[in-house]
This record gives C-alpha cells, sequence and structure tokens, in this order.
C-alpha cells in the first residue's frame, strides 16, 4: 500500500512561499531594531533569546528518546517509519530553528550586553558550543536511522540522553551565578 502524501506540491509551494516571506519580514525588523536600538530591544531580546534555547533544549531532551524507542523498533516496520518523520519534522521545524534563534539572538545579547567580555561567558558559549555539536550528532544519527543504519543501542540513546543536560546545567550556572567573573 502507498503511503499518504502529508501536503500536496501546492500547499507544499505556499508553505515555502510563507516560510521565506516570514523569514524576509523577521530580517528587516532585526535590522531596524540594530539600526535604531531602542531602549526596550535588549529586555525583548532576551524573552526571545531564553523561549528559543527552552525550545531547542525540548528537542536536545526528546529526540535522544525517541531515539530509544526507534532502536527497539523492527527497521522498515509502521513504528520505524512513524518515528522518521517525528524525528525529521522534530529537527526541521523545532530545533533547527530554535537552535539558530538562539545563537543569534545570544551572541547579540553578548556583544551589546557584555562586550563579549567575561571568563563565564566564554564557558557558556563553549558550553552552547557542545550542545551545537550534539545537536548535529543528532541530526546525523536522525539520517541514519531514516536509511535504517543505526549504529546505537537504546540503552546507548539513554546514555547519550544525559549529554545535553550536564551542558545546560553548565550554561545556566554561569549566566546565573557568573563565577568568574
Amino acid at each position: 500500500m502507498k503511503d499518504p502524501v502529508a501536503t500536496s506540491a501546492s500547499e507544499g509551494s505556499r508553505a515555502r512561499l510563507k516560510a521565506y516571506l516570514t523569514i524576509a519580514i523577521v530580517v528587516v525588523l532585526a535590522g531596524l531594531a540594530w539600526w535604531l536600538q531602542p531602549s526596550w530591544l535588549y529586555g525583548w531580546l532576551k524573552v526571545l533569546h531564553v523561549v528559543a534555547v527552552i525550545s531547542w533544549m525540548v528537542g536536545l531532551f526528546y529526540l535522544p528518546r525517541l531515539f530509544v524507542y526507534h532502536a527497539d523498533a523492527e527497521s522498515g516496520g509502521e513504528p520505524a517509519r512513524t518515528f522518521i518523520i517525528m524525528e525529521q519534522r522534530l529537527i526541521k521545524v523545532i530545533m533547527n530553528p530554535a537552535m539558530m534563534v538562539s545563537w543569534v539572538v545570544g551572541l547579540w545579547l553578548a556583544w551589546d550586553g557584555f562586550g563579549f567580555a567575561g571568563v563565564w561567558l566564554w564557558v557558556k558559549i563553549a558550553a552552547v558550543a557542545g550542545l551545537t555539536v550534539f545537536h548535529v550528532f543528532l541530526s546525523r544519527a536522525a539520517r541514519r536511522f531514516s536509511l535504517g543504519e543505526n549504529r546505537m543501542t537504546a540503552r546507548q540513546w539513554r546514555m547519550a540522553n544525559e549529554i545535553p543536560t550536564v551542558l545546560m546545567i553548565l550554561a545556566i550556572i554561569m549566566v546565573i551565578i557568573k563565577p568568574f567573573a
């Protein structure tokens, strides 16, 4: 039986056009904000940064959990196909945009608020770089899962699920405690 297509080509084209238009609007607004530097901008950027980081972290926690179940699913079976769709959508719709917003806004805040000064800030940036490396690792693992080439057991994926927790705790300590300030 043939799998039903989630969207038609015309719906996909409309969605792509909406996405590009939204991106263009955001880039224009960001350029205006950078140029005008209104007094309220920094506070709202912090809000945007926290929301993006939370969204990204949700994906970094949930995707390895999906891999745990996917590793136990029969390759090529209905559950495995469902996991592939879930994993790909999680990465493309939530994790990638949230990571990009976290980085762009976070770097802006680091520059505007701290001038990139402070050991605590660089340790935090290193922790976020570690989260980014883990994100790339997960994205590649999802691609391997989609090809039926998973290399890790469910138990290994459970253990890998702890990596973002440790890096997140380090970043939060740096931001709140600022131990090297």
